[in-house]
């Protein structure tokens, strides 16, 4: 019986520090949001790619790692989890000028690499594109001051103003809280 009841007892406390290990775990997860706006100028020409470059984002990195009770040296992942174009401007405009996007990551000591793009996307007057995310350890860039986003977009109808897209971000962070 004494060995029954210490093999349960052994059970749960296996199970109580499984569980406690998520919990930790759970905390030294954040998400870091950035939002940004970037004009697609009107265009003359169909079909042909052109570049749209972001201003440099300021990452607010040691302050964000500081709230969320960690340092910049105990990061050991961030992945972008989501990526979302709205139209701000014109208050009409929709995406049905846009064929495909796909969208990089780059700073001053690092080069791009790409970690979002949509592909065929339809004309149907959509004024917001969620698009895929490529998961990539992006640490290098986040953590620096300042990172920059380049739009590789094609179009397929002629835009007659410009538009203005807020480019909506959400990175996953994994971290260990205070060296845990």
């Amino acid at each position: 019986m004494k060995k029954t009841q210490g093999i349960v007892l052994l059970c749960f406390a296996l199970i109580a520090t499984f569980v406690a290990c998520d919990k930790i775990d759970e905390l030294t997860h954040f998400k870091l949001e950035y939002q940004k706006t970037v004009t697609i100028p009107s265009s003359a020409v169909v079909d042909l790619p052109f570049n749209v470059q972001s201003p440099e984002i300021e990452s607010n990195a040691e302050t964000e790692f500081e709230s969320n009770h960690t340092r910049k040296d105990l990061v050991e992942k961030i992945e972008l989890t989501k990526m979302e174009l709205r139209i701000k401007s014109p208050e009409d405009g929709n995406f049905n000028f846009l064929n495909s996007i796909e969208v990089y990551i780059y700073s001053e000591q690092h080069e791009e690499v790409k970690i979002a793009y949509l592909e065929d996307i339809p004309a149907d007057g959509r004024q917001k594109l969620k698009l895929n995310t490529v998961r990539k350890n992006l640490m290098k860039y986040i953590k620096e001051d300042h990172f920059k986003l380049r739009l590789a977009t094609r179009t397929d109808e002629v835009i007659t103003r410009n538009h203005e897209i807020l480019v909506d971000t959400e990175f996953f962070v994994d971290a260990k809280i205070l060296g845990i």
